[in-house]
């Protein structure tokens, strides 16, 4: 009879491609998961795994298998969820995935209240790029990632909580003093510095100014607002910068600037995102109308 810890056991070799790697995940030892993943294939008449002693593959009649254990454990997971529904909202632990242009802005701000409203709560935050956590969240390994939009999320659920436009930074020995606002035909583009490709800031920053088309400065090639900040403040160029970041960033750099950027907006939109049947829904509402009290107030 095929178990679930040969599945988990088979799920954890798929990510790590190393037998040894995966027993260390699965805190057993090599020869147990191996005899398990042996076993399993022997049940299913299917070779699972290509392996030798330089590496593992995944077969192409694996392919499937592994995508429906994927689907087994989610169901699984949801179904001792179901049993933890009636109890008191947020007694049980959830795991968030967070993009690095929200989490250092929109955490210290929400955490606190969370802790205060909810103390035995039990919060535990992955950080990374947009893409990764879409992946973890289809594939169980969260509960739900809070992401910039838009952003493709096809078969998930979205609840927006926050949405911001873009401020531009400068140096304030460049411009004008008094300038409020400022157009992309204004900005010039040689002179501005974005994250490099791959974070969903860049890509937004772009679409608000229409400048898709048109190349920014490439010298640098950052993956931190922080960093930006820092070279701007260093006369190396200007940056865009979201409004949940503004106070964090700049509050302490006399020297710099923010001119809001008149856009048609808002510029992104901050979300909470599920799958479409997890069971825990109603709390995930619940923390969106946290958050967005929270930043509102």
């Amino acid at each position: 009879m095929l178990t679930l810890k040969q599945l988990n056991y088979a799920l954890a070799v798929e990510k790590t491609l190393h037998f040894k790697k995966a027993a260390e995940v699965c805190n057993v030892s090599q020869s147990a998961l191996s005899t398990a993943i042996n076993e399993l294939e022997r049940q299913l008449g299917v070779m699972i795994f290509e392996r030798n002693n330089k590496q593992v593959l995944v077969t192409d009649e694996g392919l499937p298998i592994l995508a429906k254990a994927k689907q087994i454990k989610i169901e699984v997971d949801e179904l001792m969820q179901l049993t933890r529904a009636n109890k008191a909202p947020l007694s049980q632990p959830m795991t968030f995935g967070v993009i690095p242009t929200i989490g250092p802005y929109l955490l210290p701000k929400v955490l606190p209240e969370i802790r205060k409203q909810h103390p035995g709560f039990k919060l535990k935050i992955v950080e990374d790029q947009s893409h990764v956590l879409v992946d973890k969240l289809r594939s169980g390994e969260i509960d739900a990632a809070i992401l910039a939009m838009p952003y493709a999320i096809d078969g998930l659920m979205r609840f927006d909580f926050w949405q911001e436009d873009f401020y531009w930074i400068t140096h304030k020995d460049e411009g004008s003093d008094t300038q409020q606002e400022i157009s992309s035909d204004e900005l010039e583009v040689e002179k501005l510095m974005l994250l490099k490709d791959g974070h969903c800031l860049k890509d937004h920053a772009l679409a608000a100014c229409s400048l898709q088309s048109r190349q920014q400065n490439s010298d640098f090639d950052s993956t931190s607002l922080y960093t930006l900040i820092q070279m701007v403040a260093g006369r190396l160029g200007t940056t865009l910068v979201p409004q949940m970041a503004l106070a964090p960033l700049i509050n302490n750099q006399s020297e710099l600037r923010a001119v809001h950027l008149n856009e048609p907006g808002p510029h992104r939109v901050i979300s909470l995102v599920i799958r479409p049947n997890y069971v825990r829904a109603n709390e995930i509402t619940l923390i969106k109308r946290l958050f967005t009290d929270t930043l509102n107030a």
